[in-house]
């Protein structure tokens, strides 16, 4: 299946099947066709959309997490979705689903996180990204999975060309560091809503004790972790990761909010 992107207004997303909503959040160098797999498997099943985050061209003085989360609110607001979804995020992604999560107690029914910020990450392995280094930008690309043939020509030139602009570097590096400051440890016991960690073993930018982290602190969390994965499980792991994804859908059928 090939993702078809729908536009309106401002707002470019996928939108497949229909049913309860999947609402899925790419990370920051991540792209619509990361859940690929996931739309393939879940839209005859479930209503899947994701939108398309803003990162590359949201104005400089909103390149962050709050922006982010705005910009979802938005969004779910102009296609007209009020009812409670399980959101999905991965990487930055889970960092803008906790954050919305926390802001939208009666409109998230199950978080799915999957290599999530919001404690910590080491997003470019300890340093941003340099611009016009190709070599650099495919062994950044290669470290997001455990096996690096994962990081086809096609996903380091889709990442090459974002880092070579100056107006996009800029972005990534003001929505990385406002990652990196807005820590969600104090608040994550206000969330009780079932919540799914599908975490790679092998992930080396928020690595398995982050992964530990968040089962401690959310209240209503499970834990599964997939060997020789990375960062992207639902990338690296597709088969594994829908089948996870799938069983927790099936056993928290009926919906928990979020509590103060």
């Amino acid at each position: 299946m090939e993702l078809q992107i729908k536009q309106k207004n401002e707002f470019q997303y996928v939108e497949e099947g229909t049913g309860e909503v999947l609402l899925l959040l790419h990370g920051l160098f991540g792209a619509l066709s990361n859940w690929q797999d996931v739309v393939t498997e879940f839209s005859s099943d479930y209503r899947v959309i994701i939108p398309l985050l803003p990162i590359y061209d949201m104005p400089l003085t909103k390149a962050g997490v709050p922006g982010l989360v705005q910009f979802v609110e938005d969004f779910l607001a102009e296609i007209g979705l009020s009812e409670p979804c399980t959101v999905l995020g991965n990487s930055l992604g889970g960092h803008i689903a906790l954050v919305y999560a926390l802001r939208n107690q009666a409109r998230v029914s199950r978080l799915v996180l999957t290599g999530s910020s919001g404690l910590f990450e080491d997003g470019m392995g300890g340093s941003f990204p340099k611009r016009g280094n190709y070599s650099y930008v495919q062994e950044r690309v290669a470290y997001t999975f455990y096996d690096p043939a994962v990081a086809t020509r096609e996903l380091v030139d889709e990442v090459f060309n974002v880092t070579n602009s100056n107006a996009k570097c800029l972005r990534i590096i003001s929505i990385a560091r406002s990652a990196q400051r807005h820590n969600l440890a104090k608040d994550l016991h206000k969330i009780h809503v079932p919540t799914l960690l599908v975490w790679g073993l092998n992930d080396t930018i928020t690595p398995p004790v982050v992964a530990h982290e968040f089962s401690r602190l959310l209240p209503s969390a499970e834990l599964r972790f997939l060997d020789h994965c990375g960062h992207a499980p639902m990338m690296e792991r597709p088969q594994e990761f829908n089948q996870l994804l799938r069983q927790f859908l099936v056993k928290n059928q009926t919906s928990v909010k979020v509590v103060d």
